[in-house]
């Protein structure tokens, strides 16, 4: 891609998150696997091996290797991009002590955020609570996106999912881990109260690090409810096509990108009115907003019993997907390297 040359010279970027095994049921890892797909789609040349030559280090994780590749990099000049996918917030009612953790990262954040030539975030609301950090470094608002090819609607697939699970009437699915944050309390109370709906809830259950009301939650369960654990890309595109309705009642989300998912497959989606689906996501346009459990309650009801309005929802959902597909992430990606190398080559 000439467009995307530095000069006359080509450019090779290094991709770098550690413990990659530990992340890759994580949105962290999706969003580390979109981005080597997205130079691929753009043609260009990256390495995961912080030890190989590159021009410019994008750098996905916190921990103890990013601060190691960061120093590497400072000591050789190369320019660092650092992608804000942990916040303090989103850390808070995920895991055991998260509450206390999360005072203690917003520190290590502003540090290791702070030694970055340039940020990436994925969405507007993520860089607003990075701002009040008191983090000045340039940055760009770029979505994680989502592959619009893989995650596409289809019946055949639909039909399969709900003959392996056995489901004739409607179902509402949700996609994430099972944390309080994420609305695994709100998800089962609702569908206590909706009986006749299969809810189904696909996420890594990591038994060892939940409190103990989610893991009684995991255990017991309604009889509505069903959690299969962790599936691959695969199956979770039959469940978007055959599900009814994607509620996603989290209360804290940098971007979300199960929520990106469900809409590239046209299954309407059901948010928490939360400042970061404010503006991209509009209620009653390409998706619905609710800000209690009542709210959700009567907008699933309304979703299921209006055809009309679930497939005006949805065909309009798919729209906000494909403006996010990699293809489109890898154009953007590619001329910010480009802008951060002249910055700070000159």
């Amino acid at each position: 891609m000439q467009d995307f040359l530095v000069g006359a010279r080509y450019v090779k970027i290094l991709l770098y998150a550690e413990a990659t095994r530990l992340i890759s049921k994580s949105g962290i890892g999706t969003a580390y696997k979109h981005q080597m797909e997205a130079l691929r789609r753009v043609g260009l040349e990256y390495t995961s091996d912080w030890e190989d030559e590159y021009d410019i280090a994008h750098v996905n994780t916190i921990g103890p290797g990013a601060r190691a590749v960061i120093q590497h990099c400072k000591r050789k000049g190369i320019p660092i991009i650092c992608n804000v996918h942990t916040t303090a917030e989103d850390i808070k009612n995920s895991f055991i002590f998260s509450n206390f953790y999360a005072k203690i990262f917003r520190r290590s954040l502003k540090k290791r955020y702070g030694m970055a030539d340039h940020l990436i975030f994925p969405t507007h609301y993520t860089e607003s609570v990075i701002r009040r950090y008191g983090i000045n470094v340039p940055g760009t608002v770029i979505s994680n996106g989502v592959d619009t090819a893989l995650f596409k609607k289809d019946v055949k697939k639909a039909e399969k999912f709900r003959e392996e699970f056995g489901i004739k009437g409607p179902i509402v699915l949700s996609v994430g881990f099972p944390f309080k944050r994420k609305g695994i309390h709100d998800f089962v109370d609702i569908a206590r109260k909706m009986k006749d709906i299969t809810f189904i809830w696909f996420g890594a259950r990591i038994t060892t690090v939940l409190p103990k009301d989610v893991r009684r939650l995991l255990k017991n369960p309604p009889e509505n409810v069903i959690f299969p654990g962790f599936v691959p890309q695969e199956k979770l595109v039959e469940a978007y096509s055959a599900a009814d309705v994607f509620l996603f009642p989290t209360y804290e989300e940098n971007e979300g990108i199960v929520v990106l998912e469900a809409l590239s497959c046209e299954c309407p989606v059901v948010i928490r009115d939360i400042p970061v689906y404010k503006n991209w996501l509009r209620h009653n346009v390409n998706c619905m907003k609710g800000r209690s459990n009542d709210e959700f309650i009567k907008i699933i009801e309304n979703l299921i019993s209006n055809k009309n309005l679930a497939c005006e929802i949805a065909s309009q959902g798919r729209k906000i997907a494909l403006e996010r597909d990699l293809l489109e992430i890898g154009k953007v990606l590619a001329k910010t390297y480009e802008e951060v190398l002249r910055r700070c080559r000159n």
